[in-house]
């Protein structure tokens, strides 16, 4: 195929419009890279990669950086799939020996720029991935680029960009960018930058001491993103300040901001939809390309997307998704047919790839004039929001799990919502496996928005289910279209009392709010100077919390990876560091909030009179907005502690509830401090059966005294006495059996009152046949019937208390 001459005619085409629209004249020469090595792997990406090259319009050549060994190019087939510039692979690097084929890119812009004649010609280079599809035009100074500022993509997980990492391995730390995957810039800036590239690659690769995840925001710690620091270290070397931009390269799954249309998609994470997925691993060595006529899994259909997906912002990005994969799956019959594969069979997934919708769907994405926003300077304070006019709207947030013991809490937590006057909208964070969906029953208990489960990590296999919170929160930050300036997070162990709103409680961006979490001992010691550049930025905060959405998005990721980084240093569990009696890193994620903020010096203002803790005394006065019920707490001889709650479904069985608080009536009299102490614990436990007694009602359980109520009362009262059980120590094991016997005993309560009946009529006829006859055998018979009767009701899990 004459690529050169089809590109030429594109760029001649598209570029004369761009003049005639914005004013400029063509002598504004663009040429596109991306680098790639002698395998399957990369042969399938490039496919997609050229295709949707030619459908976007992009102006100017395109040249593939192919990195191979002289063995590799023996046997390589894909030579004629791309405008190909061959560079010197260094895979094995050829000095130190070292492994890593990420080197190729730094490696394959510098040889392009020496030995390319293309390279005298530019004006302007975008350099991408192979693994992206472009959807229009990226034009360079259309995006804002100018000579000296480079425009790129964000990248916000580069965190050695704040830490100690950048001052290691450049001499001007203040212009590092954390910044990738799109880059657009100036072929003099390009010269300047790339043996600088080259050579911080080398050196962050080298530097093994410092490969760790909290430096470098690698989860592999495996040093795997040297490449990625080696261009924001060597654009800081060579002061290059990049205008950056995070909505116009989107990741297939995620939700495109509303009113932006990205022009290139990265599909270099998993994605789904409904319950088909793609992830590129599962093709390394895929030689789809030469196998004629096969393509990925098909994908679903718009028109069925539109049905599961009710949410138009939600559909929007599954529709990208849908985009993606159908434009490399073009991309491959297209290339099948320059294969000579013979004709593909028709199917209707054919059919849709040539038809109009699918057409009209994948037609090049202008940008708009003034769309592009670019992200405020990385390393300049925020503004101060003053709440002038309006009250900004607030979203609330809080994380959970599929199970019953998260279930109750969130009916509590839903119940008090309603009632506490909170403006805005909510959304429960729901944490999941697969399995655990499959049979969750509680999708209806509040507004959710589903997330994978990190309880069991992934990577580690570590169990730590707190991790799941800031987790869900990254989550939704990429997924959901946000139209809340301010967020509010709370645990779902919490009953609301009342607004809690950023204009009254004075949060800012870049300042947020919280509530004093005192025991977080780490704030103080070698714990947060080993986790943190900035110990003095360390505040003992949690519980609630109030801050800026953009805050929130620069911080989340922090809040994560500090979350992994304290859960995986275990040499530091000593509660005399962590202030975490249990010494077992159960509190890693509170740390992981303090140190996040920290590294972003967000600084907390503290409020004492947010949150209490029942059974704790009240400050004199204050307006407590929260409850939250997460240690034990008592009234006279009643108390009420949630961890002896963890295995009964108090929301699927009718009716359940926890054991009533006193009357006010029966609180402390004479002292004050201790009668609004007891006042309010008892109004946390009645809000708690409240809520669980509307639900019932809601579901519509029988009224309490109808026939099919008192069937279930034998059960109920086991239930009661198991559940007086699981107060003991033997938590999980009690009520683990009462769960087995309630379900069983209202199963066969009608054949035990027939059999009471029958006994009764015959018992005295029985009886003197038994006793007449053989009284010794009659005796035994009745022991062995008792043991037999026993063993029975064991075996049925009556009386198992094992």
């Amino acid at each position: 195929m004459r690529w050169d001459l089809i590109t030429a005619i594109v760029a001649a085409l598209v570029v004369s419009g761009l003049a005639d629209e914005s004013g400029q004249r063509a002598p504004y020469r663009i040429h596109t890279l991306f680098s790639v090595e002698c395998q399957n792997y990369f042969d399938w990406q490039t496919v997609g990669l050229m295709h949707s090259f030619l459908k976007s319009g992009q102006p100017g050549p395109i040249t593939r950086l192919l990195s191979c060994t002289d063995d590799q190019k023996k046997n390589y087939r894909g030579m004629n799939l791309a405008p190909t510039f061959e560079v010197p692979s260094w895979s094995r690097h050829p000095k130190t020996g070292d492994w890593y084929p990420a080197i190729n890119k730094p490696v394959g812009v510098l040889y392009w720029l020496q030995h390319s004649e293309d390279a005298k010609h530019v004006d302007w280079v975008v350099i991408l991935d192979a693994d992206m599809i472009i959807r229009g035009p990226i034009i360079p100074w259309q995006l804002g680029a100018e000579r000296g500022r480079p425009f790129a993509a964000h990248y916000g997980y580069l965190v050695g960009c704040d830490n100690l990492l950048v001052r290691l391995h450049t001499k001007h730390p203040e212009l590092c960018d954390k910044v990738g995957g799109l880059l657009a810039m100036h072929i003099d800036d390009l010269r300047v930058l790339a043996p600088l590239w080259l050579s911080k690659t080398e050196d962050v690769r080298q530097d093994t001491a410092h490969w760790t995840t909290n430096l470098t925001g690698d989860i592999y710690g495996k040093g795997w993103i040297s490449e990625m620091y080696g261009y924001s270290f060597g654009a800081a070397e060579a002061g290059l300040k990049h205008k950056i931009n995070d909505d116009l390269m989107i990741y297939p799954g995620y939700v495109p901001r509303e009113g932006v249309e990205p022009i290139l998609m990265h599909y270099g994470l998993p994605f789904s939809i409904g319950n088909w997925s793609f992830t590129k691993l599962d093709h390394h060595e895929d030689n789809i390309v030469y196998d004629c006529n096969r393509l990925f899994p098909e994908p679903p259909y718009p028109r069925e997307v539109k049905i599961m997906e009710p949410d138009p912002y939600k559909r929007r990005g599954l529709i990208l998704s849908l985009e993606c994969m159908n434009t490399l799956n073009e991309g491959l019959i297209l290339r099948h047919a320059e294969n000579g594969c013979p004709k593909p069979k028709w199917t209707k997934y054919l059919s849709f790839l040539k038809s109009k919708t699918f057409m009209e769907l994948t037609k090049p994405k202008l940008l708009a004039p003034g769309s592009v926003h670019i992200l405020p300077d990385q390393h300049e304070p925020p503004p101060i929001n003053e709440f002038k006019g309006t009250y900004p709207k607030i979203h609330t947030l809080f994380s959970t799990e599929c199970t019953t013991y998260f279930d109750w809490q969130t009916v509590g937590f839903m119940h008090s919502f309603r009632q506490s006057g909170q403006p805005g909208n909510i959304t429960r964070l729901l944490s999941c496996t697969d399995e655990a969906l499959k049979n969750y029953k509680g999708h209806d208990l509040a507004p959710t928005h589903y997330v994978p489960s990190m309880s069991r990590h992934p990577l580690t296999g570590d169990w730590y289910p707190a991790i799941n919170k800031p987790a869900a929160v990254v989550h939704w930050l990429h997924h959901t279209n946000i139209d809340a300036e301010y967020v509010v997070i709370l645990d779902a162990d919490m009953i609301l009392r009342g607004p809690i709103t950023p204009w009254e409680f004075k949060a800012a961006r870049g300042r947020p709010v919280s509530t004093p979490y005192d025991y977080l001992i780490g704030c103080d010691n070698d714990l947060a100077r080993l986790h943190t550049r900035n110990p003095e930025a360390c505040d003992k905060v949690g519980g609630v919390i109030i801050m800026h959405i953009e805050d929130l998005r620069k911080f989340a990721m922090y809040w994560l990876l500090k979350t992994q980084e304290v859960r995986a240093d275990k040499e530091h569990y000593g509660k005399e560091l962590t202030g975490d009696i249990y010494e077992s890193g159960w509190i890693s994620e509170m740390y992981g909030y303090s140190f996040g903020a920290a590294e972003l010096n967000l600084r907390h203002i503290i409020n004492k009179e947010i949150l209490i803790y029942p059974g704790y005394v009240p400050e004199p006065g204050a307006d407590y907005r929260v409850f939250h019920y997460g240690l034990e707490f008592k009234v006279g001889n009643w108390s009420f502690d949630k961890a002896n709650w963890r295995n009964t479904d108090l929301i699927n069985k009718c009716w359940a509830k926890f054991p009533d608080p006193p009357s006010p009536s029966a609180v402390h009299q004479t002292d004050n401090d201790l009668r609004q102490r007891d006042l309010l614990s008892i109004e946390c436990g009645q809000k708690l059966n409240e809520a669980l007694f509307l639900h019932h009602k809601r579901r519509n359980c029988p009224e309490p005294g109808s026939e099919s109520t008192e069937k279930m009362s034998v059960s109920r009262k086991v239930g009661n006495i198991e559940t007086k059980q699981t107060q003991g120590s033997d938590d999980t094991k009690e009520s683990s059996g009462s769960s087995e016997s309630e379900g069983r005993f209202s199963t066969l309560k009608l054949w035990v009152i027939a059999l009471w009946l029958i006994s009764g009529v015959g018992f005295l006829v029985v009886m003197l046949l038994v006793f007449s006859t053989r009284r010794g055998r009659g005796t035994t018979r009745g022991k062995g019937y008792r043991n037999k009767r026993r063993t029975s009701y064991s075996n049925t899990g009556f009386l198992d208390t094992k």
